[in-house]
């Protein structure tokens, strides 16, 4: 998934300049000192000395680099990054199909460049936040919401699955922070190198889309246990066990849309649920284990269910305690949100944790930022989610204060970019 960029590359621009890398930029400077930038501006001693300096190499986390260009966009099936961006767009009153084209244009553009630890190529100057990084694992990814399709005249072109998603008894959802024209997922192991994407992508839309949403989330930072494991949520939980995986065989058609899929436009891309869901962890807090764990279905130490085995072991849905009562309750969560009690329906869960501080009352306002991918919403996340909201017992310590839904194309070819197919296909 990774691959390894090598220190002191020089790509060159359509107009034969060498790209300087955030790191060489500042190995360079640092080596030349102030004497050297200042001949720099006058008689491009900078530019020569980029050419031979070579900074020192990056650790393991810092030059881990996935690809921009595919069949799928990055952000999806990558591995799970330590810091998270999620930010939201709705375009200016006067900006339409031709402008949002041309944003796209210039996010991909930075995207790419920035995905491989390089400064992005932009209409402004670049701020150096992340200047001696490499990418750090950074990915970038770009989606449309229901609105955008009114805003841009392709209202015809929008797909099916873009439906509003139904209301849920448990959503107490703020219009402020959900839904949305245009939306970024930025993920990295480094939290400079997340910011940076971050700020030069708003920074691009300025003129054209205006910010509606933006969260922040955290994960575990990787070799921070002795062996990669599953993330825990800020519950304790492990989270994520039951995520398909790639090695399953239906993993594609789970989540993402075939080629052959209608529309056309969609190949190879997926549908984003974002949900900020806020858990009432002080409530949580004050119960015993046994009892968190009751909720769960699985034991806290290791994931495993409470029918037996290790994490990884399937749940056994039928299997009773010694007493004759079920060793997984009706009502835990793993039974309800089970695939197979819900006709199969299974989706892609990438989230991050988030903590926004302290409320009025006192309690932490934090929870997950939870992302779930799939080929198709109205059989992913919208009839697990309609079980949930019947009889989950982790239903009494999380809200649902934000939603959001997002078509996610495809990923660009070589001189594409993102939605390039929908926008002037």
């Amino acid at each position: 998934m990774t691959e390894h960029h090598p220190d002191g590359r020089a790509e060159r621009r359509p107009d034969d300049r060498p790209r300087l890398s955030r790191r060489r930029l500042l190995g360079t400077a640092g080596a030349a000192g102030a004497a050297g930038l200042a001949l720099g501006a006058a008689g491009g001693a900078l530019g020569t000395a980029a050419a031979t300096e070579r900074p020192t190499a990056l650790a393991t986390v810092g030059r881990s680099r996935v690809p921009f260009h595919g069949t799928h966009q990055p952000g999806i099936a990558t591995p799970l990054q330590a810091h998270g961006h999620l930010i939201a767009f709705d375009l200016v009153a006067d900006a339409g199909r031709k402008e949002a084209a041309a944003l796209l244009r210039r996010w991909s553009r930075a995207a790419e460049a920035l995905m491989a630890g390089e400064a992005p190529p932009s209409r402004l100057h670049d701020t150096g936040i992340a200047l001696d990084a490499g990418p750090s694992s950074l990915t970038v990814t770009f989606g449309f919401g229901r609105s955008f399709f009114d805003r841009t005249g392709l209202a015809a072109r929008r797909p099916a699955a873009l439906a509003p998603l139904p209301p849920f008894s448990s959503d107490a959802l703020d219009p402020k922070r959900s839904d949305g024209d245009l939306w970024i997922q930025i993920g990295a192991d480094d939290a400079l190198v997340a910011f940076h994407a971050l700020r030069a992508l708003q920074r691009e839309a300025a003129g054209t889309a205006r910010v509606r949403w933006q969260m922040n989330g955290f994960n575990r930072s990787p070799g921070a246990t002795p062996a990669p494991r599953t993330a825990r949520n800020l519950m304790g939980q492990i989270d994520g066990t039951n995520n398909p995986r790639e090695t399953d065989e239906d993993f594609e058609r789970r989540v993402f849309v075939p080629a052959d899929g209608d529309p056309a436009w969609m190949a190879g891309g997926s549908y984003a649920v974002v949900r900020r869901i806020r858990m009432l962890l002080d409530d949580w807090e004050r119960i015993p284990l046994a009892e968190q764990e009751r909720v769960i279905g699985r034991r806290k130490s290791d994931g495993a269910p409470l029918s037996g085995g290790s994490e990884t072991t399937p749940v056994d849905l039928e299997k009773r305690t010694a007493g004759g009562d079920l060793a997984v309750a009706a009502d835990a969560h793993v039974r309800v949100s089970a695939p197979e009690t819900n006709g199969g329906a299974a989706m892609l869960r990438r989230s991050f944790s988030y903590h926004d501080g302290f409320r009025d009352d006192g309690s932490p306002d934090a929870g997950l930022l939870f992302i779930a991918w799939q080929a198709d919403p109205l059989r992913g996340f919208v009839p697990v989610q309609r079980k949930l909201d019947r009889g989950d017992a982790l239903s009494r310590f999380i809200r649902h204060e934000a939603s959001a839904l997002f078509a996610v194309p495809g990923g660009a070819g070589e001189g594409e970019y993102v939605g390039q197919r929908l926008l002037e296909g």
